[in-house]
């Protein structure tokens, strides 16, 4: 894996990290809102920590996608799981808020299944015989029915 596929993934952890930080902080601001009450909801999109937070999610959301055109989702999802180590850190030091013993056991047991899924490869790789694309609705009916036969 380069440098900028490394990039792409810190990308996805660091603005998934910042953006649910941001959120978080300007909804705290904010106080209580409700969907059937849309000038609630307007109020809060315009409070600028939302307004930043939502923006860094949606960077989060093109980097992903990034990451997701190269590598499979087995290899992404596990990798941007860090974002969780970073968001407890964000959330005891900046935020203020209690992270119990319990919750940084399971973020200890993240970080270790992170680096089970780091040593594997980035995607799978298919054999001449096997098919690229996912096979068509039609097709699996057929695959099926050839095998009820059977």
């Amino acid at each position: 894996m380069n440098f900028r596929k490394y990039l792409v993934l810190a990308g996805v952890t660091v603005f998934a990290a910042a953006g649910d930080s941001m959120l978080s902080h300007g909804m705290k601001q904010t106080g209580n809102i409700s969907v059937h009450h849309l000038q609630g909801v307007i109020f809060a999109v315009l409070n600028p920590w939302v307004a930043i937070g939502i923006l860094l999610l949606l960077a989060f959301f093109a980097t992903y996608m990034t990451a997701l055109s190269w590598a499979d989702l087995t290899y992404v999802l596990p990798a941007t799981s860090l974002g969780y180590v970073l968001l407890a850190l964000v959330a005891r030091f900046l935020l203020h808020e209690h992270v119990s013993p319990l919750r940084w056991l399971g973020i200890a047991l993240i970080t270790g299944g992170v680096g089970f899924i780091a040593g594997g490869p980035e995607i799978t790789t298919h054999s001449q015989h096997e098919p690229d694309a996912v096979l068509a609705p039609e097709s699996v009916g057929a695959a099926l029915s050839r095998g009820a036969e059977s």
